[in-house]
Protein backbone atom coordinates (compact mmCIF):
# COMPACT_ATOMS: atom_id res chain seq x y z
CA UNK A 1 0.00 0.00 0.00
CA UNK A 2 1.24 3.51 -1.29
CA UNK A 3 2.70 5.35 2.20
CA UNK A 4 0.32 8.28 1.46
CA UNK A 5 -2.66 5.77 1.52
CA UNK A 6 -1.49 3.92 4.62
CA UNK A 7 -1.45 7.50 6.49
CA UNK A 8 -4.79 8.17 5.56
CA UNK A 9 -5.90 4.76 7.24
CA UNK A 10 -3.99 5.72 9.62
CA UNK A 11 -5.53 8.78 10.93
CA UNK A 12 -8.93 8.95 9.51
CA UNK A 13 -10.32 5.25 9.37
CA UNK A 14 -11.56 3.06 6.84
CA UNK A 15 -13.05 4.17 4.18
CA UNK A 16 -15.73 1.89 2.34
CA UNK A 17 -18.07 -1.11 2.49
CA UNK A 18 -20.21 -4.11 2.20
CA UNK A 19 -18.02 -7.23 2.14
CA UNK A 20 -20.00 -10.04 3.66
CA UNK A 21 -19.47 -10.41 7.58
CA UNK A 22 -17.98 -13.74 9.10
CA UNK A 23 -19.38 -15.70 12.03
CA UNK A 24 -16.56 -18.10 12.60
CA UNK A 25 -12.45 -17.98 13.39
CA UNK A 26 -9.90 -19.04 10.79
CA UNK A 27 -8.12 -20.69 13.83
CA UNK A 28 -9.00 -22.87 16.03
CA UNK A 29 -6.77 -21.12 18.65
CA UNK A 30 -9.09 -18.41 18.44
CA UNK A 31 -12.61 -18.92 17.74
CA UNK A 32 -15.03 -16.12 17.05
CA UNK A 33 -12.03 -13.99 16.48
CA UNK A 34 -11.56 -11.73 13.53
CA UNK A 35 -7.82 -10.49 14.93
CA UNK A 36 -6.07 -11.05 17.82
CA UNK A 37 -3.47 -7.85 18.92
CA UNK A 38 -1.30 -7.87 21.91
CA UNK A 39 -3.04 -11.02 23.37
CA UNK A 40 -6.60 -9.63 23.12
CA UNK A 41 -9.28 -10.40 20.97
CA UNK A 42 -11.32 -8.62 18.42
CA UNK A 43 -14.07 -10.27 18.39
CA UNK A 44 -16.23 -10.75 14.96
CA UNK A 45 -19.39 -9.78 17.10
CA UNK A 46 -17.72 -6.38 17.42
CA UNK A 47 -16.14 -5.86 13.88
CA UNK A 48 -20.16 -6.16 12.42
CA UNK A 49 -21.17 -3.91 15.76
CA UNK A 50 -18.17 -1.07 14.22
CA UNK A 51 -19.50 -1.96 10.56
CA UNK A 52 -23.23 -1.33 11.58
CA UNK A 53 -22.65 1.84 13.43
CA UNK A 54 -21.50 3.15 9.98
CA UNK A 55 -23.72 1.13 7.73
CA UNK A 56 -26.75 3.11 10.26
CA UNK A 57 -25.18 6.52 10.09
CA UNK A 58 -24.89 6.38 5.81
CA UNK A 59 -28.60 5.15 5.65
CA UNK A 60 -29.86 8.26 8.07
CA UNK A 61 -27.93 10.82 6.13
CA UNK A 62 -29.24 9.05 3.02
CA UNK A 63 -32.55 8.68 3.37
CA UNK A 64 -33.09 7.85 -0.59
CA UNK A 65 -32.95 4.15 -1.39
CA UNK A 66 -31.16 4.63 -4.18
CA UNK A 67 -29.25 6.79 -3.45
CA UNK A 68 -28.04 4.32 -0.17
CA UNK A 69 -27.28 1.88 -3.02
CA UNK A 70 -24.75 3.56 -4.93
CA UNK A 71 -22.80 4.35 -1.00
CA UNK A 72 -23.13 0.90 -0.44
CA UNK A 73 -21.21 -0.03 -4.04
CA UNK A 74 -18.62 2.85 -3.40
CA UNK A 75 -17.94 1.58 0.25
CA UNK A 76 -17.87 -2.04 -0.73
CA UNK A 77 -14.63 -3.27 1.36
CA UNK A 78 -16.11 -1.40 4.78
CA UNK A 79 -15.70 -4.45 6.63
CA UNK A 80 -12.19 -4.82 6.08
CA UNK A 81 -10.72 -1.94 6.10
CA UNK A 82 -12.74 -1.40 9.40
CA UNK A 83 -10.61 -4.43 11.09
CA UNK A 84 -7.45 -2.76 9.78
CA UNK A 85 -8.18 0.57 11.59
CA UNK A 86 -9.31 -1.64 14.81
CA UNK A 87 -5.80 -2.84 14.59
CA UNK A 88 -3.93 -0.14 13.65
CA UNK A 89 -5.61 1.54 15.99
CA UNK A 90 -3.70 -0.61 18.75
CA UNK A 91 -0.41 -0.71 17.10
CA UNK A 92 -0.30 3.29 16.90
CA UNK A 93 -0.95 3.36 20.54
CA UNK A 94 2.11 1.07 21.42
CA UNK A 95 3.70 2.65 19.30
CA UNK A 96 2.74 5.71 20.66
CA UNK A 97 3.34 4.44 24.46
CA UNK A 98 6.70 3.26 23.50
CA UNK A 99 7.91 6.84 22.91
CA UNK A 100 5.98 7.99 26.09
CA UNK A 101 3.35 9.83 23.91
CA UNK A 102 0.15 10.57 25.91
CA UNK A 103 -2.85 12.63 24.35
CA UNK A 104 -5.50 13.92 26.99
CA UNK A 105 -9.51 14.43 26.22
CA UNK A 106 -8.52 18.24 26.52
CA UNK A 107 -6.36 17.94 23.38
CA UNK A 108 -9.33 15.83 21.70
CA UNK A 109 -11.99 18.52 22.75
CA UNK A 110 -9.97 21.71 21.69
CA UNK A 111 -9.04 19.95 17.62
CA UNK A 112 -12.58 18.67 17.84
CA UNK A 113 -13.35 22.77 18.61
CA UNK A 114 -11.40 23.58 16.03
CA UNK A 115 -12.16 21.41 13.14
CA UNK A 116 -15.92 22.00 13.82
CA UNK A 117 -15.48 25.56 13.48
CA UNK A 118 -13.65 25.17 10.25
CA UNK A 119 -16.69 22.75 8.98
CA UNK A 120 -19.44 24.82 10.00
CA UNK A 121 -20.69 23.10 13.14
CA UNK A 122 -20.83 20.00 15.01
CA UNK A 123 -23.30 17.93 12.60
CA UNK A 124 -21.34 19.44 9.68
CA UNK A 125 -18.28 17.75 10.95
CA UNK A 126 -19.92 14.25 11.65
CA UNK A 127 -21.03 14.58 7.91
CA UNK A 128 -17.96 14.84 6.76
CA UNK A 129 -15.81 12.73 8.88
CA UNK A 130 -18.70 9.86 7.69
CA UNK A 131 -18.69 10.28 4.16
CA UNK A 132 -14.86 10.98 3.81
CA UNK A 133 -13.61 8.36 6.17
CA UNK A 134 -16.04 5.96 6.96
CA UNK A 135 -16.78 7.15 10.58
CA UNK A 136 -19.54 7.28 12.27
CA UNK A 137 -20.24 10.01 14.64
CA UNK A 138 -19.92 8.13 18.00
CA UNK A 139 -16.52 7.29 17.23
CA UNK A 140 -15.22 10.73 16.40
CA UNK A 141 -13.61 11.88 19.55
CA UNK A 142 -11.40 8.14 18.95
CA UNK A 143 -10.50 9.19 15.80
CA UNK A 144 -9.23 12.32 16.76
CA UNK A 145 -7.37 11.05 19.35
CA UNK A 146 -5.80 9.06 16.91
CA UNK A 147 -5.10 11.35 14.55
CA UNK A 148 -3.28 13.70 17.96
CA UNK A 149 -1.30 9.97 18.67
CA UNK A 150 0.14 10.24 15.24
CA UNK A 151 0.61 13.61 14.50
CA UNK A 152 2.17 13.96 18.71
CA UNK A 153 4.47 10.42 17.93
CA UNK A 154 5.71 11.84 14.52
CA UNK A 155 6.96 15.02 16.85
CA UNK A 156 8.82 13.14 19.42
CA UNK A 157 10.49 11.44 16.13
CA UNK A 158 11.20 14.00 14.47
CA UNK A 159 9.62 13.51 11.36
CA UNK A 160 6.41 13.50 10.18
CA UNK A 161 3.63 10.67 9.17
CA UNK A 162 4.57 9.86 5.37
CA UNK A 163 8.18 8.98 6.70
CA UNK A 164 9.85 6.17 7.02
CA UNK A 165 11.25 6.78 10.25
CA UNK A 166 7.14 6.80 11.27
CA UNK A 167 6.25 3.74 9.91
CA UNK A 168 9.07 1.92 11.15
CA UNK A 169 8.01 2.91 14.95
CA UNK A 170 4.24 1.32 13.71
CA UNK A 171 6.59 -1.91 12.35
CA UNK A 172 8.10 -2.35 15.42
CA UNK A 173 4.99 -2.40 16.86
CA UNK A 174 3.27 -4.32 15.39
CA UNK A 175 6.10 -7.07 15.83
CA UNK A 176 5.92 -6.68 19.63
CA UNK A 177 2.19 -7.44 19.38
CA UNK A 178 2.15 -10.35 17.37
CA UNK A 179 -0.73 -9.54 15.14
CA UNK A 180 -2.68 -12.62 14.01
CA UNK A 181 -5.75 -11.94 11.62
CA UNK A 182 -7.99 -14.62 11.08
CA UNK A 183 -7.24 -15.52 7.57
CA UNK A 184 -10.63 -15.16 5.83
CA UNK A 185 -10.12 -11.55 6.61
CA UNK A 186 -6.40 -11.27 5.16
CA UNK A 187 -3.28 -11.06 6.95
CA UNK A 188 -1.09 -8.36 8.64
CA UNK A 189 2.01 -7.27 7.06
CA UNK A 190 4.42 -6.11 9.49
CA UNK A 191 6.79 -4.11 7.66
CA UNK A 192 3.96 -2.38 6.10
CA UNK A 193 1.77 -2.40 9.18
CA UNK A 194 -1.37 -2.72 6.97
CA UNK A 195 -3.50 -5.57 6.52
CA UNK A 196 -3.36 -7.35 2.76
CA UNK A 197 -5.03 -9.97 1.06
CA UNK A 198 -3.77 -13.29 1.35
CA UNK A 199 -4.83 -16.17 -1.28
CA UNK A 200 -6.86 -18.99 0.22
CA UNK A 201 -6.42 -21.92 -1.70
CA UNK A 202 -8.82 -24.06 -0.68
CA UNK A 203 -11.39 -21.55 -1.48
CA UNK A 204 -10.18 -21.28 -4.93
CA UNK A 205 -10.36 -25.25 -5.03
CA UNK A 206 -13.76 -24.97 -4.55
CA UNK A 207 -14.77 -22.37 -6.63
CA UNK A 208 -13.02 -24.11 -9.46
CA UNK A 209 -14.52 -27.66 -8.83
CA UNK A 210 -18.01 -26.95 -7.52
CA UNK A 211 -20.09 -29.04 -6.27
CA UNK A 212 -20.21 -32.94 -7.81
CA UNK A 213 -22.82 -33.67 -10.32
CA UNK A 214 -23.40 -37.40 -9.86
CA UNK A 215 -23.83 -39.08 -13.70
CA UNK A 216 -26.18 -41.89 -14.79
Amino acid sequence: MHRRRRTALVLSAAIAAAAPLLTACGSDAHPGAAAVVGGERITVAQLEGRVNEVRRAQQAAVPDETQYQQVLASTSALTRDTLHNMVLDRVLHRAAQDQHVTVDRKEVQQMRTSLEQQAGGATALETTWLQRYGVAPRRLDDNLRLQLEAQKLAQKLGTDTTTPAFWKALSSASAELHVDLNPRYGAWDVEKSSRVDVKTPWLREIAENGPQQQTA
